[in-house]
């Protein structure tokens, strides 16, 4: 999983999207809190799409924005390729500023460096697949060989093989969507930039593409930005996950992290019905062996089942069925902690409140 501390290949800072004549003087009125969302509507006749989004994205990382309609989560990628322009603000590319480039450079970062992917995916009717897939490289001036080497490993990717000469209105809306992702991925770009691609597909479509893209996602090392409004899917395919509300980032963190920690009560809303069997870690849940002793005196640990720090509740409940014995927690060899039935219970619930997670060793 890739964290903030490694290297940022996207940054946002402080961006803003206000629509209408009186943008700057809405966001003045909002930040000094003269004026809310709806009032800025109703008097400056100005629309808050995005306030103030800070966040950086990590080479390889798949960024989560999640959020319900309106949430302003489409906006905002928007701004990233620079298919909008903020209102104040700005965005990096590997460092390189997308707000200070002319047009020839931005159609080169756009031709070279950021591959989209939309719901819709918009293939070009009068194409088959492979023409479809290898028009980045066409656009580009590619030899006619290269193309169809590039787009036929594209298509073999994408699990599309046999269907290379096909045109997209004798494919199924699934198909269509894994041509757009073999399109994407042809051009090789750094950045994929994927809006809500598969919200429109039946659910078992819908999973086996995001299976499907989490495993190319692992083998091309491609950095991310997926915009759902779902936050199953979320939580599934994101390294890390930004909940949206009103043009606004309420949270940023890991799976795990928003989850178990929700920042306020529209994201504990939001987290309410979600499994944390496959998502809470023991090393959210464990406490100090010591600390354990000093409550229960020493005991011989030699028949305690052992698990791992990142192990999931689902293995400590199976650990837990056979045994009467808490579980040690190990790493390298080494205990850093253990985990009694009451902390495990208070983990598949969600809670931490009896828990003392060691952070050092997450």
């Amino acid at each position: 999983m890739k964290t903030q501390s490694e290297e940022a290949v996207i940054r946002c800072d402080g961006v803003w999207k206000v629509f209408g004549a009186n943008a700057k003087k809405a966001i003045k009125a909002i930040t000094s809190g003269e004026m809310t969302k709806v009032e800025i509507r109703d008097k400056l006749d100005c629309v808050v799409g995005v306030r103030d989004a800070s966040f950086s994205v990590a080479r390889g990382e798949i960024f989560c924005i999640m959020g319900l309609s309106g949430s302003g989560k489409s906006t905002l990628i928007r701004h990233i390729n620079r298919l909008i322009e903020p209102t104040a603000g700005a965005i990096y590319i590997e460092g390189r500023n997308v707000n200070a480039m002319g047009a020839s450079e931005l159609r080169q970062l756009r031709a070279e460096k950021i591959g989209m992917v939309f719901q819709n995916m918009a293939l070009m009717p009068h194409r088959n697949v492979r023409d479809n897939v290898a028009f980045a490289l066409e656009v580009r001036g590619a030899p006619e060989e290269k193309r169809r080497k590039v787009a036929q490993d594209a298509i073999d990717a994408v699990e599309l093989s046999g269907w290379e000469l096909k045109y997209p209105d004798e494919l199924s809306g699934g198909m269509q969507q894994r041509v757009g992702l073999a399109r994407a991925i042809a051009a090789d770009p750094t950045i994929l930039l994927m809006d809500e691609p598969f919200s429109a597909l039946d659910p078992l479509i819908r999973r086996q593409l995001q299976g499907t893209f989490m495993q190319l996602s692992a083998e091309l090392h491609k950095t991310t930005v997926f915009i759902t409004h779902d936050l199953e899917e979320a939580i599934r395919i994101g390294d890390r996950i930004a909940i949206m509300k009103d043009g606004v980032l309420v949270q940023v963190g890991t799976p795990e992290e928003i989850v178990t920690r929700p920042a306020d009560d529209y994201v504990a809303e939001f987290v309410a019905g979600i499994s944390k069997l496959d998502l809470v870690t023991a090393a959210r849940i464990m406490q100090p062996l010591a600390w354990y002793q000093q409550a229960h005196g020493s005991a011989n640990t030699a028949a305690w089942p052992v698990a791992a720090p990142t192990d999931k509740l689902n293995t400590l409940v199976d650990l837990a069925v056979g045994t009467e014995h808490p579980i040690l927690i190990a790493a390298d060899g080494v205990t850093v902690g253990v985990v009694t039935k009451s902390a495990l219970l208070r983990g598949i619930q969600g809670r931490e409140d009896i828990a003392q997670p060691l952070p050092e060793v997450i």
